[in-house]
């Protein structure tokens, strides 16, 4: 897991902060700044970049590399630290608490505002960089990308979807939006994948998300990554969250994104609760989430 780097915030000084948004705009043209440039870019003096530079390295906010030429780069929490800073400057948080949630592509924590929202960092391409390069449409057509434009058009993606989907389809509800960083509400309930659904509700459930999935694509997106670790069960209902691979309804496979969304949660469903879910026609169900009229699994039968 990263570093929570919330603990640090307090101690750094406004130059530190140059020099961070120095590095990062430099690595917009190479993974690693030379040195001899950061003056410049951050707007200080030779002397003052010295002397944060360490600051900063001593924090594990910046890395350093000696191989061709003095070089520096930012780490996951170098950039977590200028989200952090820009969500405090617009008073959207006040404070940060606990995880609420890691995964390979992104950590999730609690942060404090006017009431408990979630703050999800994306971390696409920080540990995986060339498999990601290779997955996602919006980086295959660019020469030189870091992983901080990866993980930032990652975040972009998703709260996107987010905005135009909420409240319609029942998603996070977003909150602002920040470099590779988004805040957003908490989720109610629990992960499917940790949920013990009693036998008489496991055809309901399934129906509530298939119906989350139908309305998103009335409204032109497909999620695009369904799975039982990306849908919430509460009380009150589903709700269907990580969406920065979600595509348009105009997508050339469309019709494939769909079904396979739908081919994944059938074989999840049948695979737990396989005396619970009848035999079921994932095609047709692609075809009624195509026609917006799906209503039940039970009208789809195999």
């Amino acid at each position: 897991m990263v570093r929570n780097v919330a603990g640090v915030m307090a101690e750094l000084e406004p130059e530190d902060f140059y020099l961070l948004s120095g590095v990062e705009q430099g690595m917009r043209f190479s993974e690693w700044v030379n040195r001899d440039k950061l003056p410049e870019l951050s707007n200080l003096s030779p002397e003052e970049v010295e002397y944060r530079l360490d600051r900063c390295a001593t924090r594990e906010l910046i890395e350093r590399k000696t191989i061709q030429y003095e070089g520096y780069t930012l780490t996951a929490e170098g950039y977590d630290a200028l989200a952090l800073r820009t969500f405090s400057e617009r008073d959207t948080i006040e404070g940060v608490g606990a995880p609420l949630g890691v995964g390979k592509e992104s950590d999730v924590l609690e942060v404090q505002s006017y009431r408990p929202l979630a703050l999800k960092f994306h971390r696409e391409g920080y540990t995986n960089f060339r498999e990601v390069m290779r997955e996602r449409d919006y980086t295959s057509e660019n020469q030189h990308v870091s992983w901080l434009y990866t993980a930032r058009k990652a975040a972009e993606r998703e709260y996107d979807a987010l905005e135009s989907l909420y409240p319609e389809v029942s998603v996070p509800r977003p909150i602002d939006h920040n470099r590779h960083a988004i805040v957003m509400a908490k989720l109610d309930g629990v992960e499917l994948h940790r949920a013990k659904l009693p036998e008489d509700q496991v055809v309901g459930v399934l129906d509530l998300i298939l119906r989350e999935i139908t309305t998103a694509y009335d409204a032109g997106y497909i999620h695009a990554d369904m799975s039982e670790y990306n849908v919430a069960v509460s009380e009150s209902g589903v709700t269907v969250f990580d969406w920065p691979q979600a595509v348009s309804t105009d997508h050339e496979n469309a019709r494939e994104l769909v079904d396979r969304d739908v081919a994944n949660l059938l074989s999840y469903f049948e695979r737990k609760y396989p005396g619970s879910v009848p035999d079921l026609d994932a095609d047709s169900i692609g075809d009624s989430i195509a026609a917006n009229d799906f209503e039940t699994v039970r009208t789809h039968l195999a």
